[in-house]
């Protein structure tokens, strides 16, 4: 038996109804698409120390939940699969050639086998809803993560967290600890990522990275 499809809870106002948070709209993936096209980016491979990092965890087949338009399904390669409920953004990640899924319809594709997978990765999605959200969101996908598999979760420090209106909250190493000890999961490492803590108040692109595995 599957679990059915989470709650995405973004929107404060409404936090049960997916389809009205700002980072289920066409225009939120438009807006990665732009960031990610980014002149400056496309000078060098801004993604290598990321990619490094991801692949480096060896991971095993790896549930991508909020998968956005795809840029973890591509630093990960291989046998991974993308969730989210931004419908545009999934359809870019299948045009893509990615494997990937809303979270509406994830429960009922053949990709959904209960202890299927090795991992989850939440990466830049939990500072999007509050702690308690966070925490469901996680439990929702849990059954899908096989018995001593591991949960890999990114959140972005402070200067990064500002850079986007639809971040709810900032959740720090010892938050995503704390979520890790809810969710009954034991945390292997806790780090900053790529450069030291102090970076993450200036450098956007510095994260939070928790790695912990279920017993």
């Amino acid at each position: 038996m599957s679990a059915g499809p989470p709650h995405d809870p973004h929107d404060p106002h409404d936090p049960h109804d997916p389809a009205l948070a700002p980072t289920a709209r066409a225009e939120y993936a438009d807006r990665l698409r732009t960031l990610q096209g980014r002149r400056w980016k496309q000078w060098g491979d801004v993604q290598a120390p990321y990619r490094w990092f991801l692949r480096r965890l060896r991971l095993g087949r790896t549930l991508d939940v909020g998968c956005g338009i795809g840029r973890n399904l591509a630093n990960l390669g291989g046998d991974v699969v993308g969730v989210d409920h931004n419908a545009e953004a999934v359809a870019r990640c299948r045009a893509d050639g990615f494997v990937a899924h809303t979270t509406a319809g994830f429960a009922d594709s053949p990709d959904a086998v209960p202890g299927g997978y090795d991992a989850l990765l939440f990466s830049h999605v939990l500072e999007h809803m509050a702690r308690a959200d966070a925490v469901a969101l996680v439990a929702v996908y849990r059954p899908y993560l096989r018995p001593g598999g591991r949960v890999v979760m990114i959140t972005p420090q402070e200067r990064g967290y500002a850079t986007d209106a639809t971040h709810v909250e900032f959740h720090d190493l010892d938050g995503l600890r704390g979520m890790a000890g809810d969710l009954g999961l034991t945390v292997e490492r806790a780090r900053s990522f790529p450069f030291p803590r102090p970076v993450g108040r200036i450098f956007p692109y510095n994260e939070f990275v928790v790695v912990a595995r279920a017993d």
